[in-house]
């Protein structure tokens, strides 16, 4: 399976980026997918998921300012970042798999974007 992230950038405060990552080479009927990031000397942690029956879930940090979706025609995965705040500054990683348990801890990762918000 190949995962391939594209939209990070560097931004200020307050301001908006939309993630996408394409997913191809799976087989599955069903295929699991969330974002994920990592900061600088932090552990990664998952920012927001969509299981394999299209359920969404979303980490409280970025409720609110966070939407994640997927068109599964296009078989792609977004991440709308609205009022992105500097502490959202972090290379974040799309994520696949084919059950939700496993999702974020073994399966498929992309290579990342890097998002970086100043002040």
């Amino acid at each position: 399976v190949h995962l391939v992230e594209s939209g990070g950038d560097s931004v200020q405060a307050g301001e908006s980026l939309r993630l996408s990552c394409v997913a191809s080479g799976y087989t599955q009927s069903q295929y699991c997918m969330g974002w994920f990031r990592q900061a600088p000397g932090k552990m990664h942690e998952g920012v927001a998921t969509v299981d394999c029956d299209d359920l969404t879930s979303v980490a409280d940090s970025v409720k609110g300012r966070f939407t994640i979706s997927k068109d599964n025609a296009k078989n792609t995965l977004y991440l709308q970042m609205d009022d992105l705040k500097p502490e959202d500054t972090a290379m974040y990683y799309c994520a696949g798999a084919p059950t939700a348990t496993q999702l974020g801890r073994v399966g498929d990762w992309g290579q990342g974007t890097q998002v970086t918000v100043s002040t």
